[in-house]
């Protein structure tokens, strides 16, 4: 059955769209737990967002490549997509995590993985929300730092961004 995401047509149809998933776990490794983890889409829905929504698809490496594939031209898998709403009202738009990213990201970084997908979740939003750390002067990362650091959420993607990952069990 196909999943539909918080920003194609349809998906807010009911009258609670507070009721609509945040998470779609398409392939949810042992150890990541759900309850939490919306738990947190929730805050950051509320908090960052101020009350828009937005859909996550946990996936897979195969599933991100083919999105980087066919939204930008890039023929390899990354660690977390955003896809902004068409509409400036109503829902966000749509992020897909990869899960085999996000695991080797936490392993190389020495946290949980259920860690690693919030610090992607949080990063994606903040795209969702119109921020690119590509070209905005450090504004993206001065958000992305003040809310990892208000969340509890170890360093965020931009700020180790063009650091070297350790080897997995190497200090």
């Amino acid at each position: 059955m196909k999943q539909t995401m918080a920003s194609e047509p349809g998906a807010t149809g009911t009258n609670n769209p507070s009721r609509e998933p945040l998470i779609l776990f398409e392939k949810a490794p042992r150890g990541l737990l759900r309850r939490p983890l919306t738990a947190f889409a929730e805050l950051v829905s509320e908090r960052v967002a101020e009350g828009r929504r937005f859909c996550c698809l946990l996936t897979g490496d195969d599933e991100l490549r083919r999105l980087n594939r066919e939204f930008r031209a890039i023929d390899e898998p990354t660690d977390v997509l955003s896809f902004p709403s068409a509409s400036p009202a109503g829902a966000l738009g749509d992020l897909a995590i990869s899960i085999d990213r996000a695991k080797e990201q936490a392993d190389s970084y020495g946290h949980a993985l259920g860690a690693e997908v919030q610090i992607l979740l949080l990063h994606g939003v903040l795209h969702l929300l119109g921020h690119d750390h590509e070209i905005d002067r450090g504004k993206m990362r001065r958000l992305e730092t003040k809310w990892r650091t208000e969340f509890g959420l170890p360093t965020g993607l931009i700020e180790r961004a063009g650091k070297p990952i350790s080897p997995r069990g190497r200090q």
